[in-house]
């Protein structure tokens, strides 16, 4: 396997625990998180009961190329962690761990994302051209559309 990238983000809303936990356990509200020009579909009949080993099925678009992705929750400690590993999509490895923490009155909403390419080299080079840009656009518009839910950073 290639070595792996790591992306992290971290943000604070003004907003109880439980309330953000909530929003994020619910699986329907990624197709809210995640931008337009992804075209990006929950394709598992839906309502969802999240818990471990629940695994979920995406369809999406990155630059017109069509992309099945699914995921498995490999840890479900609510309201404080839950991870997502990617079964079948177009990385070598996606390991998606989110934490949430109470903190200075709100809620401290934390991403790490550990990802690996196929392709050797080739996947390195399209990482450095694009995926790695592609990655920070979708946390920045997550970041933007959590803002607008939850409030200002302050």
């Amino acid at each position: 396997m290639s070595v792996p990238f790591t992306f992290e983000s971290e943000q604070w809303v003004p907003r109880p625990l439980q309330e953000v936990f909530l929003f994020f356990s619910d699986a329907r509200n990624l197709e809210i998180l995640t931008p337009e020009w992804l075209r990006f579909q929950i394709l598992t009949p839906q309502p969802l009961e999240m818990t471990a080993g629940i695994q979920i099925d995406y369809r999406l678009s990155w630059h017109g190329i069509p992309l099945r992705w699914r995921t498995e929750i490999t840890q479900w400690e609510p309201p404080h962690q839950f991870e997502d590993l990617q079964i079948k999509g177009p990385y070598q490895l996606w390991h998606h761990t989110h934490r949430f923490e109470v903190a200075d009155g709100g809620t401290r909403i934390m991403d790490v994302v550990r990802y690996a390419l196929p392709f050797g080299f080739m996947g390195r080079m399209v990482h450095a051209l694009s995926v790695r840009r592609n990655i920070e656009a979708i946390f920045d518009y997550r970041r933007e559309k959590i803002r607008a839910l939850f409030g200002e950073n302050t």
